[in-house]
């Protein structure tokens, strides 16, 4: 059972990665991370465990929250279905490679590593962006194929670090020349068969690994599942409504600023191990 002030807590960090997730179109998980490895952390989950199955039970509660926030988006007519039909096949493939395979050899101080060169590199695509003007002709999408392809990556990489795959996806599809309300949005949706398949790998891979605390299922605690993700589904739609009333800019530095944070809070963990 979880201890009164612990689930207040847990309840506050689902309100915050719920308005992340419809403001940003990302799940959440880069905030969740730190805090759910620091609860388990206290409860006698040894260090490198505690990373696990924080990045797990992060990237299982983004299965509610993307519910949520794509409904939300979906009524706003923002979502971009052409893409998620052709990301999702590939986003799956990528992330039960990453779910059921990788992430049980890798330790928790190279997934931090990872975590904090995607986040980075992610953040300065999108301020740069940012700050010089829309092009006359957008690039374009590639075909089928090239947006299966990178489904793949976004799968994979939001696989290792726990995270629904906006720092990635959204800075892709804007680099494609998608608004970026609707690539918001659209990563809003990818977000929902990023966790799901990789919830279903972390449950896999994590079934007979020792040391998990009471309530595991696989490498994901679920006491903490069920309060941030209750949490989290009511505020998605609220972030929702804010994200379509900020000027396109101003979102993007908002978005890059948080991911530079996450990145530097990230790279400061993985080099103190």
């Amino acid at each position: 059972m979880l201890e009164p002030l612990l689930i207040v807590e847990l309840a506050a960090l689902g309100l915050g990665t719920g308005f992340l997730a419809g403001l940003l179109g990302i799940g959440g998980g880069m905030l969740m991370v730190p805090f759910i490895t620091l609860i388990l952390s206290h409860r006698g989950v040894g260090a490198d465990l505690a990373v696990k199955m924080a990045i797990a039970t992060s990237m299982a509660t983004i299965v509610f929250t993307s519910l949520s926030s794509v409904r939300a988006h979906h009524r706003r007519g923002a979502v971009r279905w052409d893409l998620v039909r052709n990301l999702a096949p590939g986003i799956v493939l990528g992330a039960l490679g990453a779910g059921a395979g990788v992430f049980r050899v890798l330790s928790g101080r190279w997934l931090a590593l990872l975590f904090a060169v995607f986040v980075a590199f992610s953040a300065t695509q999108m301020l740069r962006s940012a700050k010089r003007p829309a092009p006359a002709q957008p690039r374009g999408l590639p075909s089928a194929v090239g947006q299966t392809a990178a489904g793949s990556l976004i799968g994979f990489v939001s696989g290792l670090v726990g995270a629904g795959g906006g720092f990635i996806s959204v800075p892709i599809m804007t680099w494609w020349g998608v608004a970026m309300h609707q690539a918001v949005a659209t990563s809003a949706a990818l977000g929902f068969p990023i966790a799901l398949a990789n919830a279903v790998g972390y449950i896999w891979s994590g079934a007979q690994v020792a040391g998990r605390p009471a309530g595991s299922l696989g490498f994901i605690f679920l006491p903490a599942l069920a309060v941030i993700a209750s949490a989290s589904v009511l505020m998605a739609p609220v972030g929702v409504r804010v994200a379509h009333a900020l000027p396109v800019a101003t979102l993007k530095r908002v978005f890059a600023v948080l991911l530079y944070g996450l990145a530097t809070s990230m790279a400061w963990k993985a080099w103190h191990g």
